[in-house]
Protein backbone atom coordinates (compact mmCIF):
# COMPACT_ATOMS: atom_id res chain seq x y z
CA UNK A 1 0.00 0.00 0.00
CA UNK A 2 3.06 2.28 -0.05
CA UNK A 3 3.30 5.44 -2.14
CA UNK A 4 -0.37 6.34 -1.93
CA UNK A 5 0.64 9.76 -0.72
CA UNK A 6 2.40 12.34 -2.82
CA UNK A 7 5.97 13.30 -1.93
CA UNK A 8 7.53 16.74 -1.82
CA UNK A 9 11.05 18.02 -1.33
CA UNK A 10 11.63 19.49 2.12
CA UNK A 11 12.76 22.95 1.09
CA UNK A 12 15.29 23.34 -1.68
CA UNK A 13 17.87 20.93 -0.25
CA UNK A 14 16.08 18.48 2.02
CA UNK A 15 14.78 14.93 1.70
CA UNK A 16 11.57 13.87 0.00
CA UNK A 17 8.77 13.66 2.54
CA UNK A 18 5.18 12.47 2.38
CA UNK A 19 2.59 15.21 2.02
CA UNK A 20 1.16 14.18 5.39
CA UNK A 21 3.43 13.44 8.33
CA UNK A 22 2.61 11.96 11.73
CA UNK A 23 3.10 14.10 14.81
CA UNK A 24 3.78 12.00 17.89
CA UNK A 25 3.20 14.38 20.79
CA UNK A 26 0.55 11.97 22.09
CA UNK A 27 2.98 9.04 22.25
CA UNK A 28 3.81 8.35 25.89
CA UNK A 29 1.11 10.70 27.08
CA UNK A 30 -2.26 9.67 25.66
CA UNK A 31 -1.00 6.62 23.77
CA UNK A 32 0.92 3.65 25.19
CA UNK A 33 3.58 1.68 23.31
CA UNK A 34 1.06 -0.66 21.68
CA UNK A 35 -1.10 2.24 20.53
CA UNK A 36 1.91 4.06 19.14
CA UNK A 37 2.93 0.94 17.23
CA UNK A 38 -0.51 0.70 15.62
CA UNK A 39 -0.32 4.32 14.48
CA UNK A 40 3.17 3.84 13.01
CA UNK A 41 2.14 0.60 11.28
CA UNK A 42 -0.85 2.28 9.65
CA UNK A 43 1.19 5.29 8.59
CA UNK A 44 3.89 3.22 6.92
CA UNK A 45 1.26 1.11 5.15
CA UNK A 46 -0.30 4.28 3.73
CA UNK A 47 2.97 5.71 2.46
CA UNK A 48 3.73 8.16 5.28
CA UNK A 49 7.47 8.51 5.75
CA UNK A 50 7.77 11.60 7.99
CA UNK A 51 7.50 11.06 11.74
CA UNK A 52 7.99 14.08 13.99
CA UNK A 53 8.71 13.99 17.70
CA UNK A 54 10.64 16.00 20.32
CA UNK A 55 12.66 15.30 23.42
CA UNK A 56 10.02 17.07 25.51
CA UNK A 57 7.03 15.00 24.31
CA UNK A 58 5.91 12.61 27.03
CA UNK A 59 9.10 13.42 28.96
CA UNK A 60 11.06 11.47 26.37
CA UNK A 61 8.62 8.58 26.06
CA UNK A 62 7.48 9.74 22.61
CA UNK A 63 10.98 9.28 21.25
CA UNK A 64 11.30 5.89 22.96
CA UNK A 65 7.97 4.63 21.64
CA UNK A 66 8.66 5.89 18.12
CA UNK A 67 12.14 4.40 18.04
CA UNK A 68 10.81 1.05 19.21
CA UNK A 69 7.99 1.08 16.65
CA UNK A 70 10.45 1.74 13.80
CA UNK A 71 12.82 -1.08 14.69
CA UNK A 72 13.58 -3.16 11.61
CA UNK A 73 12.18 -0.56 9.21
CA UNK A 74 14.19 2.53 9.99
CA UNK A 75 14.97 2.94 6.30
CA UNK A 76 11.30 3.64 5.55
CA UNK A 77 11.15 6.74 7.77
CA UNK A 78 12.38 10.31 7.70
CA UNK A 79 12.86 10.66 11.43
CA UNK A 80 12.51 14.19 12.82
CA UNK A 81 12.92 15.32 16.40
CA UNK A 82 13.45 18.60 18.23
CA UNK A 83 15.49 20.05 21.08
CA UNK A 84 15.61 23.27 23.06
CA UNK A 85 12.04 23.77 24.27
CA UNK A 86 12.01 25.03 27.83
CA UNK A 87 11.33 22.11 30.18
CA UNK A 88 9.98 22.12 33.75
CA UNK A 89 12.77 23.04 36.14
CA UNK A 90 14.74 25.07 33.62
CA UNK A 91 15.10 28.78 34.18
CA UNK A 92 14.40 31.37 31.46
CA UNK A 93 18.10 32.21 31.56
CA UNK A 94 19.18 28.67 30.69
CA UNK A 95 21.07 28.46 27.39
CA UNK A 96 19.09 25.82 25.51
CA UNK A 97 20.96 26.55 22.29
CA UNK A 98 24.44 26.31 23.74
CA UNK A 99 27.03 23.89 22.36
CA UNK A 100 26.91 21.75 25.50
CA UNK A 101 23.11 21.69 25.65
CA UNK A 102 22.81 20.66 21.99
CA UNK A 103 25.40 17.90 22.44
CA UNK A 104 23.65 16.45 25.51
CA UNK A 105 20.19 16.78 23.97
CA UNK A 106 21.31 15.04 20.79
CA UNK A 107 22.91 12.16 22.68
CA UNK A 108 19.69 11.69 24.67
CA UNK A 109 17.50 11.68 21.56
CA UNK A 110 19.75 9.22 19.72
CA UNK A 111 19.65 6.89 22.71
CA UNK A 112 15.88 7.04 23.14
CA UNK A 113 15.22 6.66 19.41
CA UNK A 114 17.71 3.77 19.22
CA UNK A 115 19.33 5.17 16.08
CA UNK A 116 22.76 6.34 15.02
CA UNK A 117 21.45 9.19 12.88
CA UNK A 118 18.51 11.59 13.09
CA UNK A 119 17.28 12.71 9.68
CA UNK A 120 15.93 16.14 10.67
CA UNK A 121 17.11 17.71 13.92
CA UNK A 122 15.18 20.88 14.76
CA UNK A 123 15.67 23.69 17.24
CA UNK A 124 12.26 23.73 18.93
CA UNK A 125 12.19 27.45 19.66
CA UNK A 126 14.66 30.36 19.58
CA UNK A 127 17.02 30.72 22.53
CA UNK A 128 17.41 34.42 23.36
CA UNK A 129 20.39 33.66 25.58
CA UNK A 130 22.62 32.02 22.96
CA UNK A 131 23.87 33.41 19.64
CA UNK A 132 22.37 31.38 16.80
CA UNK A 133 25.88 30.84 15.40
CA UNK A 134 26.88 28.85 18.49
CA UNK A 135 23.84 26.60 18.08
CA UNK A 136 24.49 26.09 14.37
CA UNK A 137 28.17 25.29 14.98
CA UNK A 138 27.09 22.54 17.38
CA UNK A 139 24.70 21.22 14.76
CA UNK A 140 27.42 21.39 12.12
CA UNK A 141 29.57 19.14 14.32
CA UNK A 142 26.69 16.68 14.56
CA UNK A 143 26.28 16.67 10.77
CA UNK A 144 30.01 16.13 10.26
CA UNK A 145 29.92 13.25 12.76
CA UNK A 146 27.06 11.60 10.87
CA UNK A 147 24.62 12.01 13.76
CA UNK A 148 22.31 14.42 11.89
CA UNK A 149 21.47 14.61 8.17
CA UNK A 150 19.43 17.82 7.93
CA UNK A 151 18.77 20.74 10.27
CA UNK A 152 15.56 22.64 10.91
CA UNK A 153 14.15 25.26 13.25
CA UNK A 154 10.73 25.88 14.75
CA UNK A 155 8.70 28.84 16.00
CA UNK A 156 11.04 31.36 14.34
CA UNK A 157 9.89 34.74 13.05
CA UNK A 158 10.73 35.87 9.52
CA UNK A 159 13.60 37.97 10.88
CA UNK A 160 14.94 35.07 12.96
CA UNK A 161 14.79 32.81 9.91
CA UNK A 162 16.86 35.26 7.90
CA UNK A 163 19.38 35.55 10.71
CA UNK A 164 19.62 31.76 11.03
CA UNK A 165 20.16 31.22 7.30
CA UNK A 166 22.77 33.99 7.14
CA UNK A 167 24.60 32.48 10.12
CA UNK A 168 24.44 29.00 8.56
CA UNK A 169 25.86 30.28 5.28
CA UNK A 170 28.65 32.06 7.13
CA UNK A 171 29.87 28.79 8.71
CA UNK A 172 29.22 26.62 5.66
CA UNK A 173 26.25 24.73 7.06
CA UNK A 174 24.35 23.74 3.92
CA UNK A 175 21.69 21.47 5.40
CA UNK A 176 19.39 24.01 7.13
CA UNK A 177 16.25 23.09 5.20
CA UNK A 178 13.03 23.82 7.08
CA UNK A 179 11.00 25.50 9.76
CA UNK A 180 8.08 24.14 11.72
CA UNK A 181 5.37 26.67 12.55
CA UNK A 182 1.77 26.69 13.73
CA UNK A 183 -0.42 27.09 10.67
CA UNK A 184 -4.08 26.35 10.04
CA UNK A 185 -7.12 27.98 8.50
CA UNK A 186 -7.80 29.38 11.97
CA UNK A 187 -4.26 30.72 12.39
CA UNK A 188 -2.93 32.31 9.21
CA UNK A 189 -0.73 35.09 10.56
CA UNK A 190 2.48 33.62 9.11
CA UNK A 191 1.22 34.12 5.56
CA UNK A 192 2.13 37.79 5.44
CA UNK A 193 5.84 37.55 6.33
CA UNK A 194 6.99 33.98 6.92
CA UNK A 195 5.75 32.41 3.68
CA UNK A 196 7.47 34.97 1.42
CA UNK A 197 10.62 34.61 3.53
CA UNK A 198 10.60 30.86 3.00
CA UNK A 199 10.48 31.42 -0.76
CA UNK A 200 13.39 33.83 -0.47
CA UNK A 201 15.49 31.45 1.64
CA UNK A 202 14.57 28.13 0.03
CA UNK A 203 13.22 26.65 3.26
CA UNK A 204 10.33 24.24 3.50
CA UNK A 205 7.42 24.66 5.92
CA UNK A 206 6.13 21.92 8.21
CA UNK A 207 2.84 23.18 9.69
CA UNK A 208 1.90 21.91 13.13
CA UNK A 209 -1.58 22.11 14.68
CA UNK A 210 -3.03 22.12 11.14
CA UNK A 211 -6.37 21.00 12.57
CA UNK A 212 -6.41 23.69 15.28
CA UNK A 213 -6.45 21.16 18.13
CA UNK A 214 -9.29 19.29 16.42
CA UNK A 215 -11.55 22.27 15.75
CA UNK A 216 -11.16 21.61 12.01
CA UNK A 217 -12.16 17.96 12.21
CA UNK A 218 -15.84 18.54 13.02
CA UNK A 219 -15.63 16.64 16.31
CA UNK A 220 -16.54 19.70 18.40
CA UNK A 221 -20.02 21.23 18.20
CA UNK A 222 -21.24 24.60 19.40
CA UNK A 223 -22.79 24.43 22.86
CA UNK A 224 -21.91 20.76 23.38
CA UNK A 225 -19.27 19.33 25.74
CA UNK A 226 -16.16 18.03 23.98
CA UNK A 227 -16.06 14.27 23.41
CA UNK A 228 -14.19 12.42 26.19
CA UNK A 229 -10.53 11.84 25.47
CA UNK A 230 -10.22 14.61 22.88
CA UNK A 231 -7.49 17.24 23.08
CA UNK A 232 -9.84 20.00 24.29
CA UNK A 233 -11.73 17.86 26.80
CA UNK A 234 -11.26 19.43 30.22
CA UNK A 235 -9.55 22.47 28.73
CA UNK A 236 -11.44 24.70 31.16
CA UNK A 237 -11.95 28.43 31.11
CA UNK A 238 -10.51 30.24 28.13
CA UNK A 239 -10.93 27.25 25.84
CA UNK A 240 -11.53 28.03 22.15
CA UNK A 241 -14.75 26.07 22.62
CA UNK A 242 -16.04 29.05 24.59
CA UNK A 243 -15.49 31.47 21.70
CA UNK A 244 -18.63 31.96 19.55
CA UNK A 245 -16.59 33.66 16.83
CA UNK A 246 -14.49 30.51 16.41
CA UNK A 247 -17.57 28.41 15.85
CA UNK A 248 -18.90 31.01 13.41
CA UNK A 249 -15.83 30.39 11.26
CA UNK A 250 -15.82 26.61 11.73
CA UNK A 251 -19.48 26.31 10.77
CA UNK A 252 -18.90 28.41 7.64
CA UNK A 253 -15.98 26.17 6.74
CA UNK A 254 -18.21 23.13 7.18
CA UNK A 255 -20.68 24.60 4.68
CA UNK A 256 -17.80 25.45 2.33
CA UNK A 257 -16.64 21.82 2.51
CA UNK A 258 -20.13 20.40 2.00
CA UNK A 259 -20.64 22.55 -1.09
CA UNK A 260 -17.52 20.95 -2.59
CA UNK A 261 -18.35 17.41 -1.47
CA UNK A 262 -15.22 17.22 0.63
CA UNK A 263 -14.78 16.79 4.37
CA UNK A 264 -13.86 19.62 6.71
CA UNK A 265 -10.67 17.65 7.37
CA UNK A 266 -9.97 17.66 3.64
CA UNK A 267 -10.35 21.43 3.48
CA UNK A 268 -8.11 21.88 6.53
CA UNK A 269 -5.25 19.74 5.21
CA UNK A 270 -5.73 20.28 1.48
CA UNK A 271 -5.72 24.06 1.80
CA UNK A 272 -2.31 24.01 3.47
CA UNK A 273 -0.97 21.66 0.82
CA UNK A 274 -2.17 24.22 -1.69
CA UNK A 275 0.67 26.45 -0.51
CA UNK A 276 3.88 25.65 -2.42
CA UNK A 277 5.99 26.43 0.65
CA UNK A 278 4.38 23.56 2.59
CA UNK A 279 6.39 20.35 2.32
CA UNK A 280 4.34 18.13 4.63
CA UNK A 281 1.42 18.71 6.99
CA UNK A 282 2.20 17.25 10.40
CA UNK A 283 -0.96 15.88 11.98
CA UNK A 284 -1.24 13.98 15.23
CA UNK A 285 -3.13 10.69 15.31
CA UNK A 286 -4.48 8.52 18.11
CA UNK A 287 -5.50 5.56 15.94
CA UNK A 288 -4.94 3.92 12.54
CA UNK A 289 -8.33 5.30 11.49
CA UNK A 290 -7.17 8.86 12.16
CA UNK A 291 -4.00 8.26 10.15
CA UNK A 292 -6.09 7.00 7.24
CA UNK A 293 -8.43 9.99 7.45
CA UNK A 294 -5.52 12.44 7.50
CA UNK A 295 -3.94 10.78 4.48
CA UNK A 296 -7.22 10.74 2.54
CA UNK A 297 -7.66 14.44 3.30
CA UNK A 298 -4.51 15.26 1.35
CA UNK A 299 -6.22 14.74 -2.02
CA UNK A 300 -8.17 18.04 -2.20
CA UNK A 301 -6.64 21.34 -3.39
CA UNK A 302 -8.26 24.80 -3.36
CA UNK A 303 -8.69 26.78 -6.57
CA UNK A 304 -8.09 30.52 -6.76
CA UNK A 305 -11.84 31.01 -6.32
CA UNK A 306 -11.80 28.68 -3.30
CA UNK A 307 -9.04 30.75 -1.71
CA UNK A 308 -11.05 33.92 -2.24
CA UNK A 309 -13.95 32.37 -0.36
CA UNK A 310 -11.68 30.98 2.35
CA UNK A 311 -10.28 34.49 2.82
CA UNK A 312 -13.81 35.81 3.27
CA UNK A 313 -14.57 33.14 5.86
CA UNK A 314 -11.37 33.17 7.88
CA UNK A 315 -9.96 36.67 7.32
CA UNK A 316 -13.05 38.68 6.58
CA UNK A 317 -11.86 39.06 2.99
CA UNK A 318 -8.52 40.57 3.98
CA UNK A 319 -6.16 38.22 2.19
CA UNK A 320 -2.95 37.55 4.10
CA UNK A 321 -0.66 37.49 1.06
Amino acid sequence: MDEQLGRRRLGARGPEVSEVGVGTNNFGRRLDQAGARRVVDAALDLGVNLFDTADIYGNGESERFLGQALQGRRDRAVLATKFGMRKPGLEPSDRRGSHEYVRRALEGSLRRLQVETIDLYQMHEPDPNTPITETLLALQEAVTAGQVRWVGVSNFSALQLREAVAAAEAIGLEVLVSTQEEYSLLKRSLESEVLPTLDELGLGLLPYYPLASGLLTGKYRRGEPPPPGTRLAGSGQGSPLDDPATFDVVEQLERFAADRHVSLLGVAIGSLLGRPQVSSVIAGAMSPEQVAANCAAASWRPSTADWAELDLITLGGQGAL
